[in-house]
């Protein structure tokens, strides 16, 4: 059987003509709302500061971390931290005062199971952050009642409570390296 150029090349043709068309179309999509998909991510980056540090009026962009302040006075600082959670990396946001204690922790993205590792979004288990801060790091307990320096594990999902857990004390161990230099 002998092939025929034209049933060779007019197929080609036509894909590569449908592939530039819907690149083209993808770039300039991408190019319309790249500035605001930029725009949403700061006003959420700000709102989840806010959050995270409540008494901040303002915040104010260090080396690798927010100092937040009111009235002229600092009220703590912001740290964004990530870590190795069951489904992939867990970034998390965790506001501590110029005290040392933590004030709040958000959930910024992550990959985990939904139904049990996604519930590490939920306020309840957020909220068990919100103590002073250990220099040498808050830790995860099973099927007991957590004290103080310690986090109850989400049943079924101990490696995402761990990956957030060590998010968070990267922040903690930020804190006192920042406090330390200051």
């Amino acid at each position: 059987m002998k092939l025929d150029w034209k049933e060779v090349v007019k197929p080609t043709a036509v894909l590569f003509v449908i592939c530039a068309v819907v690149s083209a179309a993808l770039a300039g999509t991408n190019l319309v709302t790249k500035d605001r998909i930029a725009q949403q991510a700061e006003e959420t980056a700000q709102q989840s500061r806010q959050i995270v540090l409540p008494e901040a009026e303002e915040f104010s962009e260090q080396e690798g971390y927010y100092t937040g302040s009111a009235g002229g006075e600092t009220v703590g600082y912001v740290f964004e931290t990530e870590a190795k959670g069951y489904g992939g990396t867990v970034s998390v946001m965790t506001g501590i005062s110029a005290e040392g204690s933590v004030t709040g922790v958000v959930i910024l993205s992550h990959e985990e199971t939904p139904g049990l590792g996604a519930n590490a979004e939920k306020e309840e288990f957020l909220q068990q952050y919100q103590q002073p801060a250990p220099e040498g790091g808050l830790s995860v307990v099973k099927y007991q009642t957590p004290q103080e320096g310690q986090v109850e594990a989400i049943t079924g999902a101990t490696i995402t409570t761990a990956a957030v857990t060590d998010a968070v004390n990267e922040a903690i161990e930020q804190y006192y390296a920042v406090k330390g230099g200051a």
